[in-house]
């Protein structure tokens, strides 16, 4: 029983999936005598955390109670006071801790909080799904930078565009959903600025019920994004992220923040914006996901530097064929197969017509 009650703790956890960044996902049950007495789900970052909900709702009758957190509890300020406190107020008699917190400021010292205060803690039920399940938070809390998800429609022989560029529509409408329910997911959605200047997108999410709209993050070394572009004429309504390097002209600069475009500096690497000191300043504000709906050259770029940390890939049942088809990754490739780059298959699943393959990089 005591997997089926972590196991609706995660349940639980996967309701706040897109609200809680950058916060982990985190559920939470009161069980006493085999029944659940209260549960909870960390709603959004402010806002009270799993533990805490599911004690108040379960009240006086936590007392002597067992709890399954996914997530160690919490024991340091931050937006909210330290849920070990409230665990321990509450008298609860045993706590199941699905994983230790990553977070250098917790990482077992919740737990060691609890059982100083008496409370017997056991740690790891379900603790490789739970891992899975936070996989955004742990990349963020560990390297400072957000977790980067590499999306891209392509044909059965690997083609994201005719030799011509046309592109629209290679996949199915059900798969192009499936794409903006992954966008209302994530923090921010990125693209470089081949992709604006070729498809002039809005970078928006079309959906009924949505989350927070991502930051749209453009890649634009020389300040080139035409002030006639939908980025640019709905940065007012859409916060919308611009880097530059020293290439771009101030008065350009000047001109696009007048939009409304936050713009700033980064230094430039091959002549490009420097991706690592980009992921390390969208880390520092706060942006833990990144959707990378990139080109084949921004791809090649970020898989050079090896900063892709998920691949999802909408496969449809049509070839396009020819030499000069575009294909995921621009760039020369690797020379030998013993240097192409592993991936881990994580799913495949039908989306309409087209197959969906979830899948991580073995670097």
């Amino acid at each position: 029983m005591h997997h089926n009650y972590m196991w609706r703790a995660v349940q639980l956890a996967e309701q706040g999936r897109g609200k809680t960044s950058p916060n982990p996902l985190v559920g939470a049950v009161v069980v006493k005598d085999g029944e659940i007495i209260g549960e909870g789900f960390h709603e959004r970052a402010g806002k009270p955390h799993a533990e805490v909900i599911a004690l108040k709702k379960a009240g006086k009758k936590a007392k002597g109670a067992d709890l399954f957190v996914t997530l160690e509890p919490c024991c340091h300020y931050g937006r909210t006071p330290p849920c070990v406190n409230a665990i321990i107020k509450s008298r609860i008699a045993r706590v199941y801790v699905g994983l230790v917190d990553p977070n250098p400021q917790v990482r077992g010292r919740g737990i060691e909080i609890l059982r100083e205060a008496g409370i017997k803690v056991e740690v790891g039920l379900l603790s490789k799904e739970i891992s899975q399940q936070n996989e955004v938070f742990i990349k963020y809390i560990l390297s400072g930078m957000p977790f980067v998800t590499l999306k891209m429609g392509l044909s059965l022989d690997g083609k994201t565009a005719t030799r011509l560029g046309e592109s629209k529509w290679i996949t199915s409408e059900d798969s192009r959903l499936e794409v903006q329910r992954l966008r209302s997911l994530n923090d921010s959605i990125m693209v470089g600025i081949g992709t604006v200047l070729k498809d002039n997108p809005s970078l928006t999410v079309r959906l009924t019920e949505k989350n927070k709209a991502p930051l749209r993050i453009i890649l634009d070394s020389q300040a080139k994004l035409p002030l006639s572009s939908k980025i640019v004429k709905t940065a007012k309504e859409v916060r919308t992220f611009l880097a530059v390097t020293k290439k771009a002209a101030s008065e350009r600069i000047k001109l696009l923040k007048s939009f409304g475009l936050e713009v700033k500096i980064f230094p430039s690497k091959k002549g490009k914006v420097d991706l690592k000191k980009l992921l390390k300043y969208l880390g520092k504000i706060e942006i833990s996901s990144v959707l990378l709906e990139g080109g084949p050259t921004l791809n090649a770029a970020f898989l050079e530097e090896k900063l892709i940390d998920k691949f999802v890939f909408f496969i449809s049942p049509k070839i396009i064929g020819g030499k000069d088809s575009l294909g995921v990754f621009g760039g020369i490739g690797v020379s030998k197969l013993s240097e192409s780059l592993r991936v881990k298959l994580a799913g495949t699943k039908f989306i309409g017509e087209d197959i969906m393959v979830t899948a991580y990089p073995v670097y």
